[in-house]
């Protein structure tokens, strides 16, 4: 056989290769083999009919919590019936108990498990992360520079004191290991989120949680004050960071109308914000298509455009050769309706399902059964022997 699985007739959607049109991603050996237009399911081990589907590159979600005291979602049970493939966990552990967290957690998992190493030692374990003595650029380059297959860059996050400890601690580790830094920033009088985002990041770092009514983005007019478009010149980056304190509407919706729309979609999804915010990709994704934002951006922004931030541009992409990482989704239309982290609702009229992931080859979810034969074809089975 051509291919181990076909997946015939779907609308690809693969913006690093401008595709957006009716095709066949064929798979082989864990790659991709071909995406073109009729391929013979009679070469395929397993022809799946995804007709009336959309197929993506398999999502990165940029912003996770895998490891440490923060309400953590072991990473497969979320990634996978959400589309993901790859899941990027921000700050959970720092340069002290990075091999734990690769011992314990990233070894065991079948998603892609990427990190953004803590600037403090200890990461996010409670009180040390307002040690300013934890935050330490020289150890937590040396890990990052240690570990490239796995660390992509660096994160600041949840440091309440007064000082740029946490935020500059982490661009110089990011300098120093040549990788890029996400902030977290927590508000404090004495360090504003102008001075953040328009002087202490450089171009190519993320500020995360950037629907935030935390941070001073929009004015009582709600206009987006102008130092966000300073920085935006300055090639500063916006990540969603949904979570459950950090995306409402009142900013989300303004701002977008405004042009201040995110570079990345990512969720901050733990315990605390998966289930009434639903801070889950495809839903987050929902949420902005309902407020304007085209189908193919909101694919773009959680595949290429995340893995090009990480420096991964390998990922995200359905070109052939690449690990095959894929996602199967219906687009519904009707009446539904979406939670913000200020618990307020939303009505929208088109909402993201994900009916199949593919993890390098391998059908990892398959919401309907589509991947599988008819149990009456299959005589006195116990459990079917499967390679997807």
């Amino acid at each position: 056989m051509k291919y181990d699985l076909l997946l015939k007739a779907g609308h690809v959607i693969d913006p690093a290769n401008g595709l957006d049109s009716k095709m066949d991603v064929g798979i082989r050996d864990g790659k991709i083999a071909a995406v073109a237009r009729d391929l013979p399911s009679s070469q395929a081990a397993t022809a799946i009919d995804a007709s009336g589907r959309l197929v993506t590159p398999g999502l990165i979600d940029l912003h996770t919590h895998s490891y440490g005291y923060f309400a953590w979602t072991f990473p497969d049970e979320y990634a996978f019936p959400a589309g993901v493939t790859t899941v990027v966990d921000a700050g959970g552990s720092g340069y002290r108990n990075f091999d734990d967290f690769k011992r314990t957690i990233i070894d065991k998992a079948n998603v892609r498990l990427l990190v953004l190493l803590n600037i403090v030692g200890g990461g996010m374990l409670g009180p040390v992360e307002q040690d300013t003595a934890e935050m330490r650029p020289e150890p937590c380059a040396e890990v990052v520079r240690a570990n490239p297959d796995v660390i992509v860059g660096v994160k600041a996050a949840h440091y309440r004191g007064r000082g740029w400890e946490s935020v500059d601690g982490a661009v110089e580790a990011g300098e120093m290991s040549g990788t890029v830094a996400m902030i977290d920033y927590a508000n404090h009088p004495d360090r504003t989120y102008r001075e953040l985002i328009t002087e202490h990041m450089r171009p190519g770092d993320m500020h995360t949680h950037m629907y935030g009514q935390q941070h001073a983005q929009i004015d009582e007019d709600r206009k987006v004050y102008d130092y966000v478009w300073e920085a935006r010149k300055r090639g500063v980056l916006f990540d969603v960071g949904h979570g459950g304190g950090s995306f409402w509407f009142r900013v989300a919706v303004p701002s977008m109308e405004q042009g201040h729309v995110p570079d990345t979609i990512s969720t901050d999804v733990h315990k605390g914000s998966f289930f009434i915010p639903r801070a889950t990709m495809p839903i987050t994704m929902s949420k902005l298509m309902n407020m304007g934002m085209s189908l193919q951006d909101a694919v773009a922004k959680s595949t290429i455009a995340p893995a090009r931030n990480i420096n991964q541009p390998e990922l995200g992409t359905l070109s052939v050769g690449a690990e095959a990482d894929v996602a199967v989704f219906e687009l519904e239309e009707g009446e539904f309706g979406f939670v913000d982290s200020g618990r307020a609702r939303m009505a929208g009229t088109k909402r993201l399902l994900c009916h199949m992931t593919v993890r390098a080859g391998e059908v990892v979810w398959d919401l309907d059964g589509l991947s599988r034969p008819a149990w009456e074809t299959q005589g006195d089975y116990v459990r079917l022997d499967y390679r997807g």
